[in-house]
């Protein structure tokens, strides 16, 4: 019988986030992935580091919050492995990601604004400026054994560094008014209505879209997974 070099054990992704955009990049790479959304508490998180490790880095908290995801994900579907069959995760074939993004700026940590003056102000003090788009991703590798699986829990942390236009305030409100700004990390994006407002970008743009596909790449590789596995 001959057998495939390319021949891979399949690997299902399971993506915890509800981030359209991160889903829209995964299904553009071939991947299709499950989505399960976590219930992590970002702010109890982030206040019980702080009150144990003390005040963190952007790049360590996004970390922190990719590895929250992750995990809770993981127990829920380890926990719930009829549920999890239902929606077609192959619980025997799973690993989770999870991501989480910030934006630094002038040595502070922004998230996502808090109403549309947050984020006419957020983009007033942005403009003609650059900030570094920090987003950590998780992994949880849930295979058995006899597939291949680890059972390893390993993350790193995506960087890029953004350069924002110098727009005025009419551009600033009219683009607050889409309601998009409202919705993501550091008040604008770079796959949708804000990429006219990117003058360009140091570093991977996948990662301020919301998930380094070339970072996810490198850490399925750490436990043995090639990326060609998760294409449909």
């Amino acid at each position: 019988m001959t057998v495939s070099l390319w021949a891979v054990a399949s690997v299902h992704l399971v993506l915890a986030s509800q981030s359209p955009a991160r889903l829209s990049t995964l299904r553009s790479a071939g991947v299709q992935p499950t989505v399960v959304v976590s219930g992590v508490d970002e702010d109890a998180v982030l206040a019980a580091a702080g009150e144990r490790f003390g005040a963190l880095e952007p790049a360590d908290a996004v970390l922190l919050l990719a590895q929250a995801k992750a995990e809770d994900v993981a127990r829920r579907i380890e926990d719930e492995e009829a549920t999890a069959d239902m929606l077609g995760v192959r619980v025997a074939e799973a690993v989770v990601v999870g991501c989480d993004s910030m934006l630094e700026l002038d040595g502070e940590i922004l998230g996502k604004p808090l109403d549309a003056d947050d984020a006419v102000a957020r983009w007033q003090a942005m403009r003609g400026k650059a900030g570094v788009l920090h987003t950590g991703h998780w992994l949880v590798d849930l295979r058995d054994g006899g597939v291949g699986g680890t059972g390893a829990t390993l993350g790193a942390t995506s960087s890029t560094v953004c350069h924002f236009a110098d727009i005025d305030d009419d551009e600033i409100r009219a683009y607050v008014a889409t309601g998009e700004p409202l919705r993501v990390a550091g008040a604008y994006t770079i796959d949708g209505l804000g990429g006219p407002y990117i003058d360009r970008v140091e570093g991977d743009h996948h990662g301020v879209v919301g998930i380094s596909l070339p970072l996810l790449r490198e850490l399925l590789g750490e436990i043995d997974v090639p990326w060609r596995s998760l294409r449909d």
